[in-house]
């Protein structure tokens, strides 16, 4: 369990647009400068992290290294990153450069998630970024394979022999890909949807993100099922012995009722329970979500065991009601929820 109960609070972020008469995120370009801008505000307000989702083939953000290098350089505290990217549509060299650029342009500051992916708007399309399972392979054994070529990468060893007549002059040895950001290999976390996932990730070295969905595999309510996939994780990393402490993030649906706005978005209930469903045919557990005024909201997060467990929590917000709107939700929490529960 985190010991001291003092969390990192970010926010996750989806990154829709649509035409909807309510998004103020009519376009994709209204998504991207409003993501840096939100990133901005957050950091203002005493956030630690802002992060956002890809999907491919939908109106959503799909490109994460150029807002993530923006975000990098418009900021200078907040931590940022990916919640997550799927390794099924990634090329790992290319990727590696992208990261590394990205990360020293944020000093540092990357909190790059990864995943084998959920399903996608169109079949199979991975298939048209280029890639496809090696025999015998599943698209998740080969997003894992990606995934693992990703850390050796992000060693910075080098692994390719230098042309005998370079256009420039080389160091000595086999090279790498650069740009290298050193630290970055321990930043890489997974998004795991299973017991299995999250104990190989601890094996391999990677950090967890659990979100608000994962694989129903003993039909207990989400948030135990939650904290106990983050106990076998942990116990998966000691057994590893790796050296460092890992992190642990979880992603919430939580908004405090402060105002008219806040009761006519979300004041209605509906999500107050977990919800079971189907994920390509595996058996799926969707976390529930909390909006009530604070006092109650408070009594409401002391029982969710996941969040108790995790040393990071991602607010999911919903963009396309706007910047400002986005901001007082954060900072409803962070002032009048977070303190109460000795997470600041």
């Amino acid at each position: 369990m985190n010991q001291n109960g003092v969390k990192k609070v970010g926010f996750l972020s989806f990154g829709h647009w649509s035409d909807e008469r309510a998004s103020q995120t009519r376009r994709a370009q209204d998504v991207l400068l409003q993501s840096i801008d939100l990133a901005q505000g957050a950091e203002e307000l005493g956030a630690d992290g802002a992060y956002f989702r890809v999907h491919h083939f939908a109106r959503q953000l799909a490109s994460p290294f150029p807002l993530l290098a923006a975000v990098g350089a418009r900021t200078k505290r907040i931590e940022i990153g990916t919640a997550v990217i799927d390794m099924r549509y990634e090329n790992p060299f290319y990727m590696t450069e992208d990261a590394g650029a990205a990360d020293l342009i944020a000093q540092g500051r990357l909190q790059l998630g990864i995943s084998r992916g959920s399903p996608e708007q169109v079949i199979e399309g991975w298939r048209y970024f280029g890639y496809r399972p090696a025999e015998g392979e599943s698209d998740a054994d080969m997003a894992r394979r990606h995934a693992e070529v990703l850390l050796q990468l992000l060693e910075g060893q080098g692994f390719a022999p230098p042309n005998p007549r370079p256009m420039f002059p080389n160091p000595p040895g086999l090279l790498r890909l650069e740009p290298h950001s050193p630290g970055l290999r321990d930043r890489i976390w997974w998004g795991a949807a299973s017991n299995a996932t999250a104990q190989w990730a601890a094996r391999l070295g990677m950090n967890l993100q659990s979100s608000t969905l994962k694989d129903d595999e003993n039909g207990k309510p989400f948030h135990v099922q939650q904290a106990e996939q983050i106990r076998a994780y942990r116990e998966a990393w000691a057994a590893a012995g790796h050296k460092r402490t890992p992190r642990v993030s979880v992603s919430r649906s939580i908004f405090a009722l402060m105002d008219d706005r806040d009761r006519m978005y979300f004041g209605r209930g509906g999500k107050e329970s977990d919800q079971i469903g189907f994920i390509e045919e595996t058996r799926a557990i969707f976390g529930r979500g909390y909006a009530a005024e604070p006092e109650r909201l408070i009594e409401e997060l002391r029982g969710d065991e996941g969040i108790a467990e995790a040393d990071t929590l991602l607010l999911t917000v919903p963009n396309q009601l706007g910047v400002d709107y986005n901001l007082h939700v954060i900072e409803a929490i962070l002032k009048h929820v977070a303190p109460a529960l000795g997470w600041r």
